[in-house]
């Protein structure tokens, strides 16, 4: 919990003054509690975008973006994208500590046996168009759930909650996977148990029933490095939307449809696909100059997309685990000949070389070298987001149960700075 500091910030307002408490986190910048402003002085904060404030108190994610620094429960990304597996990390998350090997068994085995989806859920599939996109069928599935899964929609119980917090990690690799086949007119592969969590996501993905499938160890292990680093972000656009939506009291399935659906917009989970646009736009090695030269012109609207990122301004702590990753899939497979990613390696040679890059922090990021590794694995590039999706489902259903256990929640409220008319009196048509 946090700490009521000793000291006050004082704010002058109309000749009047008002203290205000501060609180003090475990790390990072202390808050000034605000919740009794108005009540104090009629008044309301202005902050587009609350990037100025603390919506809740969370002990999940930390994130230091000046520094560099993203840590899950106290733990450094890169330690667990090394040492540790996503289901390991989930547990994590939803916990709070590492599992033990008792507690990890027990957990592991609750989420294999419950990767099957109820059989009618299938016929969703069939109402959506043949070239639909995958997000958009993952967001109404995952909304359909609460209409299947009765016995664990009460937010009031924690069993209940505990539940659904499974199933909904066990299943969005399965739902995921059939968004997939669908769009490329596949027939549905089930879920394996023999297989371990990111295997069993990509055999979902790419076996079909003609043939048995091979997954190289080394794509399983990226499989499972990319869903650890995209399991969570700390109060990001999509996990402020699953809290808001939770607030209300709605059914953790429709909450986590929300967040899908925020999650949706290039400006967050789609900017690993942005990245891939470019790369495509750019086309050639040749051309990289005079896409270089563009992004240095304040005056043209070409922006390099994958370097830099709002949060971090030092380099980002996930990007440098997934050039690893990226470089080790790329080798796997072999690929040499590839005119996009010799497009990205070049651009990823200059964005650490050049002095305006380094001036500018604006290092490759982690949609970067996801989307290139994305690619190479096989996923089109309208998957990506999805695979996003999966991963911070882990995230989301963690924010979910930490909100509601917190007593001083309550329904989401924003203020607004009102610019429109004073009251006026109707007319009818013919005054008008």
């Amino acid at each position: 919990m946090s700490e009521i500091k000793n000291e006050v910030a004082t704010l002058d307002l109309m000749d009047s003054k008002h203290e205000f408490p501060i609180m003090e986190g475990s790390v990072g910048p202390s808050v000034v509690n605000i919740s009794k402003l108005y009540a104090a002085t009629g008044q309301f904060t202005y902050d587009p975008g609350f990037t100025s404030t603390a919506s809740c108190e969370s002990t999940i994610t930390y994130i230091d973006g000046d520094e560099g620094i993203l840590l899950y429960r106290g733990y450094p990304i890169g330690q667990l994208a090394e040492k540790s597996s996503f289901l390991e990390t989930a547990f994590l998350l939803l916990e709070g500590e590492l599992p033990s090997n008792s507690e990890y068994k027990e957990f592991s085995n609750a989420i294999t046996q419950h990767t099957m989806v109820h059989e009618q859920l299938r016929n969703f599939f069939a109402g959506f168009r043949r070239d639909a996109h995958p997000m958009a069928i993952l967001c109404g599935v995952v909304g359909a759930l609460s209409a299947f899964y009765h016995d664990s929609t009460d937010i009031n119980d924690p069993y209940q909650r505990m539940v659904a917090s499974r199933r909904l990690i066990a299943k969005m690799p399965t739902l995921a996977a059939m968004a997939y086949k669908y769009s490329v007119g596949q027939p549905f592969v089930y879920p394996n148990n023999e297989l371990s969590y990111p295997e069993n996501f990509l055999n979902m993905c790419f076996a079909v029933p003609a043939k048995k499938l091979i997954i190289s160890p080394t794509l399983i292990k990226a499989m499972d490095r990319i869903f650890i680093l995209h399991a969570d972000h700390e109060q990001n656009a999509s996990t402020s939307t699953v809290r808001l939506a939770s607030s209300s009291g709605a059914n953790p399935f429709a909450c986590i449809a929300a967040g899908i659906a925020c999650l949706w917009g290039p400006a967050h989970g789609g900017a690993n696909e942005a990245a891939l646009k470019m790369l495509a736009e750019i086309g050639s090695v040749d051309k990289i100059p005079e896409y270089i030269k563009k992004a240095k012109d304040k005056n043209d609207p070409f922006r390099l997309m994958g370097f830099g990122h709002r949060v971090y301004k030092n380099y980002d702590p996930r990007a440098r685990v997934m050039q690893e990753t990226c470089h080790e899939v790329l080798t796997e497979l072999g690929i040499k000949d590839d005119p996009l990613l010799d497009v990205a390696m070049e651009l990823e040679r200059i964005a650490l070389s050049d002095d305006y890059f380094i001036e500018k922090k604006l290092y490759p990021n982690i949609d970067f070298y996801s989307g290139i590794t994305l690619k190479a694995m096989g996923f089109p590039t309208s998957m990506f987001t999805v695979l996003f999706a999966l991963a911070r489902t882990v995230g989301w259903v963690a924010q979910w149960n930490e909100m509601i256990e917190d007593p001083s929640q309550k329904i989401g409220r924003p203020r607004q700075l009102y610019t429109g008319y004073t009251e006026r009196d109707y007319k009818p048509a013919d005054h008008r």
